[in-house]
């Protein structure tokens, strides 16, 4: 996938701020305009907005896969990072100005193919890789820039597998792997 200009870069960022914003006046993402923007960014493409609020987690909302226009999904998910996750309360006006935005485009998820945790392991590229881990009906997924709170690719697994709502040490021959990178700014 072509990576995306350091423009363009700067536009989403400011599409999601301007989500936001709309969203503490008006409750809803805000709307875009297909025509509006380049060509580029009418790729479907996964996206993951995080917001940030002196330092701390203020809220992350995003998708695994691609189902709109990546300028759609930016301002989706930067109207849900503020609004609808679930672990905060909505974000305020007093708070617009103290909130840092964070944006992440998903490659699209390749399995990883294993017989063991070990091996596993020794496939996962730390810093690079993006990991979504299903075992029946448990998921999660940690981006790769949690890399950089839990760097030792054993904890990241064990925290993921938790995450998953799976103990820290479960294993299983039907736990499957797929990982990803990202574009993030």
């Amino acid at each position: 996938m072509q990576s995306i200009s350091s423009e363009n870069r700067s536009r989403l960022t400011e599409l999601a701020r301007h989500s936001v914003h709309h969203g503490v006046r008006h409750l809803y993402a805000a709307p875009v305009l297909l025509s509006d923007w380049p060509q580029e960014l009418h790729e479907y493409r996964a996206s993951f907005v995080t917001l940030h609020q002196h330092g701390e987690l203020r809220g992350c909302i995003g998708s695994l896969t691609a189902t709109l226009p990546l300028v759609q999904d930016v301002s989706e998910h930067a109207f849900a990072a503020a609004f609808k996750d679930p672990r905060f309360t909505r974000v305020t006006e007093v708070e617009l100005e103290t909130i840092s935005i964070h944006l992440s485009v998903l490659s699209p998820p390749q399995p990883l193919n294993f017989e063991s945790e070990s091996e596993l392991l020794e496939q996962i590229r730390p810093g690079i890789d993006g990991l979504i881990l299903k075992e029946g009906s448990h998921q999660g997924t940690f981006l790769p820039s949690v890399w950089e709170s839990l760097p030792d690719p054993s904890l990241f697994l064990s925290h993921l597998k938790q995450k998953a709502r799976l103990e820290p040490d479960y294993w299983s021959d039907s736990i499957t792997v797929e990982r990803y990178t990202t574009e993030s700014w």
